[in-house]
């Protein structure tokens, strides 16, 4: 509608008249009215760049609301992750709460042959409390995770259940390929750059706004009675002083400020990309460490129960490796969440997810 009005034009056209009784001496009184048709009119290259603005205008608006929607999506993605990986997180504890409980039958087992003491029991029943307090937190938050998901996207259809996260997966040369599809896609550069185009034209406008547009029209006539009427095209024009050129120089320092905030703009974009590109890659590195972290610690943890079933091990030493292989299960989770993460920043900022899918 913007862009439509700036090319209408301001200018509308203008009717006046006036009435009036007019007495001569001797002569007697008589009739008299006139009538006035007059408009503005653009002088040449100010209809142009009213175009041009509105254009602009249009550009930046819809590239603004598609930033408005990027945004939304990566806020869901945040809120997805969230929930995802506080799911799988109370899944390990919940495991862990399963291996200690078996832990504790057996040592209660041992206990009533003679072949361990109370002491033992009372250590395995100790660790399996604090794996119960443990998975009662990390189901709330869970829970937690997935309320606000639902408060913050109530018409996106969830499962009843929350997805496994998948391994992740991305080689090299996509995820490098990625960062310049992030500054090649940005809606966000896109607006700023019609936003300056914008201020850049508005302020030309104005220079040539510096020549005030004159106005024409016709003028109707009759005087006397009728005795005198008469038709004529009338013109007038401003002359524009101090304030019209104050106000194109105001704009011409405007459009300075907007290219410089194009500039700015594209500065954050590339920042973004870089960061999304490092991110991504150290997550994924991470989360490798952590999967070798995870089996080397579950090789320990057999070789631990395997010596506890024989008395070569203490229940102490089997305790510590069942709990350095929950945390590790903990750590690989996270890590597998963080570059899932990481992973889909990058695909949405480079609208890829947007795109395709």
């Amino acid at each position: 509608a913007g862009a439509d009005a700036r090319a209408v034009g301001p200018h509308e056209v203008t009717v006046s008249g006036s009435y009036s009784r007019r007495t001569i001496d001797r002569e007697g009184t008589f009739d008299e009215f006139d009538t006035q048709l007059t408009r503005a009119i653009r002088l040449p290259g100010k209809a142009r760049l009213d175009r041009e603005i509105g254009g602009y205008a249009v550009d930046a608006a819809e590239n603004m609301a598609e930033d408005v929607r990027h945004q939304a999506a990566l806020l869901l993605a945040g809120y997805w992750w969230d929930w995802l990986g506080a799911n799988a997180e109370s899944e390990v504890d919940r495991q862990a709460v399963t291996n200690y409980a078996q832990a504790l039958a057996a040592v209660n087992r041992r206990v009533e042959l003679g072949d361990a003491p109370q002491l033992e029991a009372d250590q395995a029943r100790a660790a399996l409390g604090a794996a119960r307090i443990r998975a009662e937190q990390s189901t709330g938050r869970a829970d937690l995770a997935q309320a606000r998901l639902r408060a913050q996207f109530p018409s996106l259809p969830l499962p009843a259940e929350a997805p496994a996260i998948p391994l992740p997966a991305m080689a090299e040369p996509a995820l490098a390929a990625y960062r310049d599809e992030i500054i090649a896609n940005s809606h966000e550069i896109a607006a700023a750059e019609a936003e300056a185009r914008a201020a850049a034209a508005y302020a030309d406008r104005l220079r040539l706004d510096r020549v005030a547009d004159p106005s024409i029209g016709l003028r109707l006539f009759s005087e006397r009675g009728g005795e005198e009427q008469g038709a004529g095209l009338v013109f007038s024009m401003p002359l524009g002083g101090r304030h019209r050129s104050a106000l194109a120089d105001e704009a011409g320092s405007s459009a300075s400020a907007a290219l410089a905030d194009e500039r700015l703009a594209r500065f954050s974009v590339e920042e973004t990309a870089s960061a999304d590109l490092a991110e991504a890659r150290f997550r994924l590195s991470a989360w490798q460490r952590a999967r070798e972290s995870l089996a080397a610690q579950m090789e320990v943890l057999a070789k631990l129960r395997r010596g506890n079933e024989l008395g070569e091990i203490g229940l102490a030493d089997l305790l510590l490796g069942e709990r350095m292989v929950h945390d590790a299960f903990s750590a690989e989770v996270v890590a597998r969440t963080d570059a899932q993460r990481a992973i889909t920043k990058l695909r949405i900022d480079a609208h890829e997810l947007w795109l395709h899918d």
